[in-house]
């Protein structure tokens, strides 16, 4: 039996190791403009021995010059005075009184008043919408807190996406969490009808019902047909409360002076009330026929002509399929270019656009600090692994800055033809590619240009916009596939509604233009741009 004991083995292996410092680069490479000014700003606040240089401080040239401005004063004052009547500008003086016009500040003015965006108030989310008609009405505490639940479980387009089977284990929890903590009776919900306390799956279906009878109209639903048809049922419901359930004017008809205007008045509000029955029904039982768009076969399958089903189409339409979207709403993302695509004669330049970013250098303190030979140990180690921390920031900014401007500089070579005529010039070029070019790994010009947006006089544009896969024609003349999509989406619309372009078709002509694609690229290309089939395109009378 081998006994167990220790043994010394010499194992070879490598393996590659990111040092702080080489973390430290890839991450400032990989910030944008306004990234990196948090960061620099953030690194002055912990690092002492980073100063900004002060613009307001003059330098050694400034004050160079300002003593020859001097010396130039001196000598002028030495010769002849001259009239100081003749040196006022009257135009302007009495220009600045007279003028009705609206004037503009100068700009070395500055603003004292606070920002007008200190004003602006938060935007009202469709959970605080629904929350705060919650909080209006007299709900019993149990279906309140149930139906904030449901609020809290509900998307950015108002849908309820959990399963039942979810949310029924998530308010149990809640509902057992809060009996232990002494916030809700232990013997359960309380009923509405007081016949006895609700079970949790009552007091869920409850709380639903109760979200669903919420503004906007269609909250809550578990699909598009659950939405569109609580859409129409608070339609239908507002209508009966303001019209009743039937008209019947007849009777008053002949013995009214006004009996045309209230006879029009009759066949318009059941025409409506037609219009919405119909919708109903063919939200209910044809939603496939309506994805199609044939309304042949939904007048067919509905047993109703075709004005009744156009006129209920288009009171479908009228509906919002995301009624959440209105309060859920995107913030605006301020964009703030890394880099400016300039033309300066015949050649395009690659500049910077570093204003307001923190110009840094070392504290003199701190160097006087080393040298001094009263200087503690500790105290010098300190700021020597400050001033090593420092520089390393600052070559890493410098090493970002040449990486970019290296990456757009071949940008700019390949892409002039974008530059000077729009999208349709623009040329298929991949990463890989730039990387050769400037000597780099691939990976680095994917950070260079990762978040980062340049401003060109096609506007401004993200400069992973200009990378690109191509398609090779039978000259080949490479077109990207931004291009490919592009001219695929103007065939399409460019179609005839009633008689539209198969995918066979598109790539038939795309060939004539020097184009080779598949029927299967065709197709895949549409589905990525959400386009619908031939089929569903087609407009049938």
């Amino acid at each position: 039996m081998a006994l167990l004991q220790p043994r010394l083995n010499v194992k070879v292996a490598q393996r590659q190791v990111l040092t702080p410092s080489l973390v430290q680069m890839v991450s400032v490479l990989a910030l944008n403009k306004m990234e990196l000014k948090e960061m620099i700003d953030a690194e002055m606040v912990e690092n002492p021995v980073l100063e900004e240089i002060d613009e307001s401080v003059p330098t050694v040239d400034e004050i160079t010059s300002r003593e020859e401005r001097l010396e130039r004063g001196a000598e002028e004052a030495a010769a002849p005075p001259k009239d100081v009547f003749n040196e006022i500008d009257f135009g302007s003086y009495f220009q600045e009184y007279l003028d009705p016009g609206y004037r503009t500040q100068p700009e070395y003015e500055e603003n004292d008043r606070p920002s007008f965006e200190n004003f602006l108030s938060q935007p009202t989310t469709l959970s605080d919408h629904l929350a705060w008609q919650l909080g209006a009405l007299n709900l019993e505490p149990e279906l309140h807190a149930a139906a904030e639940f449901v609020v809290g479980n509900l998307d950015e387009n108002g849908y309820l996406a959990a399963s039942e089977d979810e949310l029924l284990e998530a308010l149990k929890a809640a509902v057992q969490g809060a009996t232990a903590n002494g916030t809700a009776p232990e013997n359960g919900p309380s009923s509405a009808n007081g016949s006895g306390p609700d079970t949790v799956e009552q007091l869920l279906i409850r709380a639903i019902e109760q979200v669903r009878h919420l503004d906007p109209a269609g909250v809550g639903a578990r699909d598009l047909r659950e939405c569109l048809a609580l859409q129409i049922a608070a339609q239908q419901e507002e209508f009966v409360t303001l019209y009743g359930p039937s008209v019947n004017l007849s009777a008053e008809v002949e013995e009214n002076p006004h009996g045309s205007f209230l006879a029009e008045a009759e066949a318009r509000i059941e025409d409506r009330r037609r219009i919405m029955e119909v919708a109903a029904q063919i939200v209910d039982r044809h939603l496939h026929l309506l994805q199609k768009r044939d309304l042949k076969d939904l007048a067919q399958a509905a047993h109703i002509s075709m004005e009744d089903a156009q006129a209920g189409v288009g009171f479908i339409r009228t509906l919002d399929p995301r009624p959440g979207r209105m309060y859920n709403r995107e913030e605006t993302r301020l964009i703030e270019p890394d880099v400016f695509f300039v033309k300066r004669g015949d050649e395009w330049t690659v500049s910077m656009n570093e204003e307001d970013l923190p110009s840094l250098r070392l504290s003199q303190r701190y160097r006087r600090m080393l040298i001094a030979q009263n200087t503690e140990k500790e105290v010098k180690e300190y700021v020597k692994e400050r001033f090593r921390s420092a520089l390393q920031l600052m070559r890493h900014i410098a090493q970002r800055k040449s990486t970019i401007l290296r990456t757009c500089e071949v940008i700019v070579r390949r892409q002039q033809d974008f530059l000077d005529r729009g999208v349709e010039a623009l040329r298929p070029m991949m990463i890989k590619e730039v990387a050769e070019e400037i000597g780099v790994h691939p990976s680095t010009v994917s950070r260079a240009v990762a978040n980062k947006y340049a401003h060109t006089p096609q506007g401004v544009v993200e400069l992973r916009f200009f990378f690109s896969e191509g398609s090779n024609g039978p000259e080949g003349a490479d077109t990207p596939l931004l291009v490919l999509k592009r001219k695929v989406r103007k065939l399409i619309e460019e179609e005839d509604a009633r008689h539209p372009l198969t995918d066979d078709q598109i790539a038939e002509m795309l060939q004539q233009q020097g184009i080779r694609l598949t029927r299967r690229t065709v197709a895949k290309y549409r589905e990525d741009m959400k386009i619908p089939s031939t089929h569903q395109r087609r407009k049938r009378d």
